[in-house]
């Protein structure tokens, strides 16, 4: 499952207002002024209704009568929503959110690829050898690296064949984009594609074990790429924030 931002006005009023109700510029409990939202986005009454109404159906928002809108408690927000994912994600994602993401994805992937040696079809190990080529492809292009790893994972998950594993798909893609922009945008990563070919072949070899044991390995591996990114700008803020005054 690929998400986009929408587009037109009503998409674009989705996006702004839920992207601030995430970052926290509301807090839960607060009022929400319709009126303040046509003025400072520049749209119409009716198109901020619906936006409301949007963002509504993910529990972000609530209306009761003499309150009006409220920002409903974080506990009532639908958080596996893939537009809720991408905005927690998309500006500075914090480290108890990705720390969530990468204990869900310890979880789902091993045991999809466990499935995946056992129910793959060869047109799943085709999908899965055409992002893995992509990877290669790829080279410094660290969109492309993105989508292809992206694509590869999302193969992999397919290749379980089982419908509700497939619905986490969402999960998955969200802690995949978030690191991978993290990773790949500073360009600072292990060489991932080895790892992935073993999976790869673990899959095709119908091998089970070899498959949880290759995604071990990788989820490892994006795990020490992240610290290693994360640890390197905490380094450069702090000699940033401890560089010496130019003498007069």
């Amino acid at each position: 499952m690929v998400t986009h931002p929408p587009k037109g006005l009503h998409g674009q009023a989705v996006e702004e207002l839920g992207r601030r109700i995430i970052r926290g510029d509301y807090p839960p409990g607060s009022v929400v002024d319709p009126v303040r939202f046509e003025t400072e986005l520049g749209v119409s009454k009716t198109v901020v209704r619906e936006a409301m109404r949007v963002l509504a159906s993910k529990g972000l928002l609530e209306s009761k009568q003499k309150r009006g809108t409220t920002i409903r408690p974080r506990a009532d927000w639908n958080l596996l929503d893939s537009d809720l994912l991408r905005w927690q994600g998309s500006s500075a994602p914090t480290d108890g959110f990705l720390e969530d993401l990468a204990e869900v994805r310890a979880i789902v992937e091993p045991a999809g690829a466990r499935l995946a040696a056992t129910r793959r079809t060869s047109a799943d190990l085709d999908a899965m050898r055409q992002a893995l080529d992509a990877m290669a492809a790829a080279g410094a292009d660290a969109d492309a690296m993105v989508e292809a790893d992206l694509a590869f994972h999302r193969a992999l998950l397919e290749s379980a064949h089982n419908e509700l594993l497939s619905r986490m798909e969402v999960v998955i893609e969200a802690g995949l984009r978030i690191r991978d922009r993290i990773v790949h945008g500073a360009r600072h990563f292990s060489d991932s594609i080895p790892v992935h070919q073993e999976l790869l072949d673990a899959v095709e070899a119908g091998d089970p074990d070899a498959a949880v044991a290759a995604v071990e390995s990788l989820l490892a591996q994006a795990s020490d790429d992240l610290a290693a990114v994360r640890a390197r700008d905490d380094h450069e803020d702090v000699a940033t924030h401890t560089l010496p005054k130019e003498l007069p």
